[in-house]
């Protein structure tokens, strides 16, 4: 299925997640969009990533060893009201989807979340929604 956006530029998407099988499933579905990825393994890379390179997009996961992604959010939100960072949409990614688990990924200061496991059509809508 292709799920490229018509008439859409690529984006360039910082993932981050622990999780090897869940970066190549992001990495293939982010390549049949027509976007490139860059990947990481937790929230201290992701941060050092944003740090040192431009995204159009992150795609977080929520729960990873460390820095998990709601401490990352929290982490890049503050850097880019000090100024110190451009303000980037971040769409965690979550394998819990109960509304309290929304409320609280939002609350942190995401744009957008997706339930695990990923599926194109959903994390396209997203995309697309969030950066409407």
């Amino acid at each position: 299925m292709n799920v490229k956006l018509p008439h859409a530029r690529s984006l360039r998407v910082l993932v981050a997640d622990d999780n090897p099988l869940n970066l190549r499933l992001a990495t293939r579905i982010l390549r049949d969009m027509g976007h490139s990825g860059v990947l990481v393994g937790d929230g201290h890379k992701a941060l050092e990533a944003l740090h040192a390179q431009s995204f159009d997009l992150v795609l977080m996961d929520v729960t990873m060893p460390g820095l998990d992604g709601l401490e990352a959010l929290r982490e890049l939100r503050a850097r880019e009201a000090a100024g110190r960072h451009r303000r980037t949409p971040v769409i965690m990614v979550t394998a819990y989807d109960l509304p309290e688990d929304r409320r609280r990924i939002l609350q942190a200061g995401a744009d957008g979340f997706v339930a695990k496991p990923l599926d194109a059509e959903r994390l396209t809508a997203e995309i697309r929604r969030v950066l409407a």
